[in-house]
């Protein structure tokens, strides 16, 4: 139990890690102060899993009660923001940290859901609210329109990569193989979907 519970909370610690980056990143290039980053990459990061451990019943949520979360965001802050030369060597920084936290906590949140005895049904669901909360609180504090609600592959990869976690964890398979399945599974269709352009259909009310 307790070695399960060192990996969930690696893997959330590094989801929020991941997020917190891609948030200050993000800020940094709106032009924000060093208290507006540093806000933006909290939010970005314990966001979802705030709303997460509110549906739940996990009161109060561990990225508010745990000073790990909070100093995980900071710390990943200022390493996104004083070495800004080398972020923009990587290709689309905010991109790939957000894939990489998107597919983080869409196993975590999966998880953590079903370890407090909800559905499959809940625990799909969650698993994605975890993962797509941070990047809406993101774009609308930086007045964008969130990449959830556009055509892009983005909330559809994370809820496969819950689904992958809750439907192993139904099978009876170890963790060992699922967290790591979900993780997979969300994280390469996030890449190939930007890779090769994959969209979902959209409509639109434009006349002809």
């Amino acid at each position: 139990m307790d070695k399960l519970h060192s990996l969930y909370m690696i893997i959330d610690l590094g989801g929020t890690f991941a997020f917190a980056v891609s948030g200050a990143i993000a800020a940094r290039e709106k032009g924000l102060d060093v208290f507006g980053i540093l806000v933006v990459s909290f939010t970005v990061a314990c966001g979802g899993g705030i709303i997460r451990d509110i549906c739940i019943g996990a009161i109060p949520p561990v990225g508010l009660s745990d000073w790990r979360y909070l100093l995980v965001s900071v710390i990943a802050a200022f390493i996104a923001v004083g070495l800004h030369p080398l972020m923009k060597l990587l290709n689309r920084p905010v991109i790939l940290f957000d894939a990489l936290g998107l597919s983080l906590f869409a196993v975590s949140g999966a998880e953590k859901a079903l370890g407090f005895n909800h559905n499959n049904e809940v625990a799909i669901l969650l698993g994605m609210i975890t993962a797509v909360g941070g990047g809406i609180i993101r774009d609308i504090f930086l007045n964008r329109i969130p990449v959830v609600f556009e055509r892009e592959i983005y909330g559809s990869a994370a809820l496969l990569g819950a689904a992958v976690v809750v439907v192993g964890n139904a099978w009876g398979l170890p963790n060992e193989w699922i967290i790591p399945a979900g993780l997979v599974v969300c994280l390469t269709l996030r890449l190939l979907a930007l890779q090769y352009h994959w969209e979902l259909p959209a409509f639109s009310n434009k006349k002809q």
